[in-house]
């Protein structure tokens, strides 16, 4: 009751940030005429003005009036697109470091000009971050003329580009590209071996769009690169063949929808294991110790077969599996599940099997844009994830006002029994809609479900479009003519994402299409603007054609788990203050009400005993729907933040590793490093093998001379020095030291200090690499069975703290044993024993394979591999440009 007073009496949050803005947009609607008033010169000399501004003191809120009037005055002149009251609100939100919601249609890619040349004035570069390359691309294109007028650079970032065309891109003033590229290119730089190498600048300020699809939709699953480990295809084939007939029953196994899970029941597990002994899999029982890798196929194949759809999860193509976004409905091509979950799915739809990964470097969505001072985003729906968005990245939305008061008419949901009565409820709509003129965007949550549907209009003789990930390359002619007259179109969760249905047709992408089908010669600049005036024209009669017939009609065909989904496909109607309708059509065995829905729903509707083709509409009914979908969006966040706390368990020991791998590539010399690594290793060898306080006939000499020579390739008379008087622990490590520091001057000596500093950070950082992507793959075992510690009544996650606290520390000894252990056998071979010597010398570099010299196992010459051979790390370089690179 005290909430509901106060907020009347003094507005919401939102009302009070809003009123705040409202006051520096009068500040800039008074400077708009000044501006006006400026030759194309001096409004370009602005540019150059606030940098030196910036130069003498002044801060980026100093200057923020005056930049935003000089580019809205810029985009009046460029675009022919003048911001409105409520874009510069969204410019100023976006500059603050908080989220914009804007409806569909606001506006929001010239909502962003705003913000990013504000930022870009800094020179550090701004990253616009977009869903997919089409967009990030197409935007680069359209807003670097804005850009460009005003004197800044603009790069974009999209697959296949070179280190060079990367590193020029991030170094201009303003750089667009997807997340997973900008993600990728964080981790790939981190796996660099000079600064040079690098394509990232230090970050600064990132302005995401669509910014609920990508840090939270997206934050689902973690970026990875991976390598190839060892094959293994055979052995799906062979657990698919068994799993394909056992999953078919389903008294073999239980299966939890709601968390996504399956296990195997006992007699699952004896199906399984009487099946593979006779395909020869297994021998004993299933869950021996020499059975463990079966087991992990076996439940793989599992969770393929049972809790993955084909045309659902994923779709076949060119024999491959493809996934596809559970959200925008588009294909994920390059993206693959890890864990061998991907090549589960492969072995299932019998198509050629690519190798395991392992785990190179990763990170999540969250901690890499957390990473980024500053960091703001805007989309249509973001409300309904609030405290996410607070509570994981620290960002606040705010809800802007529509320049236009919407128009929509949003009807309440119609509940059938069955999905058969739904869709054909659904196409008696779509028909009576049509016969008025009035265009339908139907909305489906899966490419099954587009296809049925379509095959029941085709049934009907309705015309109609399908955009799915089938069709995704005429995704901009289909989106083109959506908004026509009579049109109908069919979309899998992803109606129109990044361009507008317009009413009555887009007219830029209808003369892009039919630009495309002219020749060189046939386009000419007479042709063109022909063309242009027609489709204006055309386009402005089925505007009005539309407007009077009701404008966009949305259907959605399913609620989906996030009701930010819904509000997108709703929100496609009843742009800039068009009219619009749209509507809901669900069924009692959609898999959110019968998932997640509260069964007295579907026992009420029995009990009203509703016939056929009857739905039940009642604004009850949707408010328990908005609940199911709240608890599935609850659910949903708990899992994507239990994700979140053991990465950031990782993410600690990641930025301590890229940190300290920086500092190594920045320095000109680490013979300190190495030389502190050696002493550290005698160290710990003494405090091993001579107990404190203990005299030395109680030394295990013997065992620490065998240790001395297998880590530093020095056979020491230990035995003799300990005879000695007066000979203590003290003394010992001194002469040890000594004869280490050496040797290793002999080898300094042998090989030239030049080579040799080359050498060290180069083995240095290999050496890293290493043994990190080594820990990335015990933590990533440690990872999936530390659940099992709660029947133990302990934590998971502190024990996952402790035991990746340890492992990191066994990394780093390991780092020490490996670096120093390997320098310490690099030797000088005449270049006559060899096929190639090192350019400019006689001598070639033998650096010996680390296997050689394993603690604990007899040390065997290193093999001298020819600088031109293959390196046999396996990936697929020669061996002078991969681990024997000493430049």
């Amino acid at each position: 009751m005290l909430a509901r007073f106060a907020h009347t009496l003094f507005g919401s949050a939102n009302d009070r940030a809003l009123k705040n803005y409202q006051k520096r947009v009068a500040l800039i609607n008074g400077l708009e005429e000044g501006v006006k008033s400026l030759s194309d010169e001096d409004l370009q000399r602005k540019t150059s003005e606030f940098r030196e501004r910036l130069k003498k003191g002044e801060s980026l809120e100093d200057l923020q009036c005056e930049a935003f009037a000089v580019c809205r005055e810029a985009a009046r002149r460029i675009l022919g697109m003048r911001h409105f009251d409520v874009q510069l609100i969204g410019g100023m939100v976006l500059h603050d470091g908080r989220i914009a919601e804007m409806r569909t249609g606001e506006g929001k890619t010239l909502v962003a000009t705003l913000a990013v040349y504000l930022n870009a004035l800094a020179g550090k570069g701004v990253h616009v971050v977009t869903v997919n390359d089409y967009l990030a691309s197409r935007d680069a294109a359209e807003m670097s003329v804005l850009y460009q007028f005003l004197g800044l650079s603009t790069g974009v970032i999209v697959p296949n580009l070179s280190d060079d065309e990367r590193r020029a891109a991030y170094h201009c003033d303003i750089t667009y590209g997807t997340n997973n590229e900008f993600g990728f290119d964080y981790l790939r730089d981190n796996m660099k071996y000079t600064l040079q190498e690098m394509v990232q600048r230090p970050f600064f300020h990132a302005i995401v769009d669509e910014v609920d699809s990508i840090l939270i939709d997206e934050a689902r699953t973690p970026l990875i690169i991976s390598g190839p480990a060892e094959d293994s295809s055979e052995l799906y084939r062979q657990v698919d063949k068994v799993m394909a007939v056992i999953s078919k029953d389903p008294g073999h196994y239980e299966k939890d929808e709601k968390l996504r899970t399956v296990i195997l029941t006992e007699s699952g597990v004896e199906a399984v294991e009487e099946a593979l002994r006779d395909e020869g899999v297994l021998a004993g029982g299933m869950y021996d110790a020499q059975n463990v890798e079966v087991v992990h196929h076996v439940q793989q194949s599992l969770r393929a077969h049972t809790l993955f759809a084909r045309d659902v999860d994923y779709i076949v193509r060119d024999n491959k599996v493809i996934l596809i976004d559970e959200f925008t409905g588009r294909m994920m091509d390059g993206r693959r599940y890890s864990d061998g979950l991907h090549q589960a799915l492969e072995a299932k739809e019998a198509v050629e099997i690519q190798k395991e990964n392992q785990t190179l470097a990763s990170i999540t969505f969250q901690n890499y844009f957390r990473l980024y001072p500053k960091l703001s985003g805007m989309t249509g729906t973001a409300m309904t994830e609030a405290n996410e968005f607070a509570e994981i990245y620290n960002l606040r939305v705010i809800e802007i006002p529509t320049n236009v008061p919407v128009q929509r008419s949003d009807s309440d949901d119609e509940i059938y029994l069955t999905e058969a009565q739904k869709f054909n409820a659904v196409a008696n709509l779509i028909e009576e809609i049509h016969a008025t003129g009035q265009p339908v965007l139907v909305g489906t949550t899966s490419i099954e479900k587009s296809e049925r549907l379509s095959d029941l209009l085709a049934q009907r003789k309705v015309l109609h479009n399908v955009l799915n990930a089938r069709h995704h390359e005429r995704e901009a002619s289909i989106i083109a003519q959506a908004g026509s007259p009579g049109a109908i179109t069919i979309a899998t969760n992803m109606a129109g994402r990044g361009t507008d249905i317009k009413l009555g047709g887009n007219p830029d992408l209808m003369v892009k299409e039919l630009l495309k089908g002219l020749t060189e010669e046939e386009l000419t600049e007479e042709r063109r603007k022909t063309i242009e005036e027609g489709v204006l024209a055309q386009v402005k009669e089925a505007h009005k054609v539309v407007q009077k017939a009701g404008g966009l009609y949305v259907i959605g065909t399913e609620r989906h788990e996030s009701r930010r989904v819904d509000n997108q496909l709703r929100g496609r109607s009843g742009r800039q203050g068009d009219p619009g309708n749209s509507r809901f059509f669900l069924s009692l065995e959609d898999d959110l009400i019968r998932i997640f829905a509260t069964g007295r729903m579907g026992a009420m509707m029995q009990k009203l005993g509703l016939k056929e083709g009857e739905a039940i509409i009642h604004p009850w009914l949707n408010k328990a729907l908005e609940k199911a979908q709240k608890k599935v969006e609850a659910r949903n966040f708990d899992m994507r933040k239990n994700t979140l706390k053991y990465d950031d368990v990782m993410n600690d020991q990641r930025k301590e590793v890229y940190a300290q791998r920086r500092e190594y590539m920045e320095a000109e010399n680490v013979s300190d490093v190495i030389a502190e690594m050696r002493a550290r290793l005698i160290e710990e060898l003494l405090d091993r093998h001579i107990p404190e306080k203990t005299f030395p006939e109680a030394w295990e000499v013997l065992t620490l001379r065998k240790e001395l020579f297998g880590i530093f390739a020095l056979d020491l008379n230990l035995e003799e020095w300990v005879l000695e008087d007066e000979m203590d622990e003290e003394i010992l490590l001194s002469r040890i030291e000594e004869n280490v520091e050496q040797a290793y001057q002999e080898i300094v000596e042998m090989v030239g200090q030049e080579t040799m500093t080359l050498l060290e950070k180069h083995i240095l950082l290999t050496s890293f690499d290493a043994v990190w992507k080594e820990h990335l793959h015990g933590l990533d075992r440690l990872r999936q069975g530390i659940g099992l510690r709660a029947y133990g009544q302990k934590d998971p996650l502190n024990e996952y703290k402790q035991e990746a606290f340890q492992m990191f520390g066994y990394m780093l000894d390991e780092l020490r044993r490996r670096v120093v252990s390997s320098l310490s056998r690099v030797r000088p071979i005449a270049a006559a024993d060899s096929q190639m010597s090192v350019e400019g010398d006689n001598d070639i570099l033998s650096l010996p394979s680390d296997a050689n010299v394993t603690q604990g196992h007899e040390v065997q010459e290193a093999p001298v591999l020819s600088r031109n051979a293959l390196c046999p790390c396996g990936s697929g370089l020669k061996y002078k440009h991969c681990c024997g690179r000493v430049e």
